[in-house]
């Protein structure tokens, strides 16, 4: 089903132990969104065998979000790009900034009112662009761009695999009513029920 809509744009701040292994801050709020443009590129191989494909392997490899956003507060840009917040609270940046990744999380409206529900483990964002014009005849808005590179955790989940993303549509069958009402208090860890042998 179609989306038509974008809010609740949140991010977590990241803690790595020694290992490497993510914990999550308190998600909190980024910015209103206005647009969230997901791309995604795969590692391929192909074995051919007898003339012919035999074997095909599709996995993630990274991906590209791009955020634009009505606007990124200071405490946000910090925590993003690693610049730094002075005495004075004037956000300074330095050629030798360069952010920790973080969580993103965010919700799309579907054409029947439901949402559907993201977050993406571990973005690594850059230098947000600013677009300014001078006001002439008409009003035109300037909002800032942020641009990150996704990328999987290093934490495996309990089936061993290393997640990039988790996505959840409200009102689907079998999605618990918490699942949704607590997207937002911490980072979706994923759960998985046991097989019995």
């Amino acid at each position: 089903m179609a989306t038509i809509g974008l809010d609740k744009l949140y991010y977590a701040k990241i803690t790595e132990d020694a290992s490497g292994m993510e914990t999550y801050d308190t998600p909190v709020q980024l910015a209103k969104a206005i647009t969230a443009e997901l791309s995604v590129e795969l590692a391929e191989a192909i074995l051919y065998a007898d003339d012919g494909a035999s074997e095909i392997v599709k996995e993630f490899k990274t991906g590209t979000l791009s955020l634009g956003v009505d606007d990124i507060g200071s405490q946000a840009a910090s925590d993003l790009t690693g610049a730094v917040i002075d005495t004075n609270k004037v956000l300074i940046s330095s050629s030798e900034d360069g952010g920790l990744p973080v969580a993103i999380g965010f919700r799309a409206k579907k054409s029947n009112g439901n949402y559907r529900y993201f977050w993406l483990y571990r973005v690594k964002f850059g230098i947000p662009a600013t677009n300014l014009k001078t006001k002439g005849d008409s009003i035109t808005f300037s909002t800032p761009t942020i641009e990150g590179t996704i990328m999987r955790r290093n934490k495996a989940d309990a089936e061993g695999r290393h997640p990039w993303k988790a996505e959840v549509t409200e009102g689907d069958e079998g999605v618990a009513p918490e699942v949704i009402t607590g997207w937002y208090t911490s980072v979706y860890e994923p759960v998985f029920t046991p097989v019995a042998p």
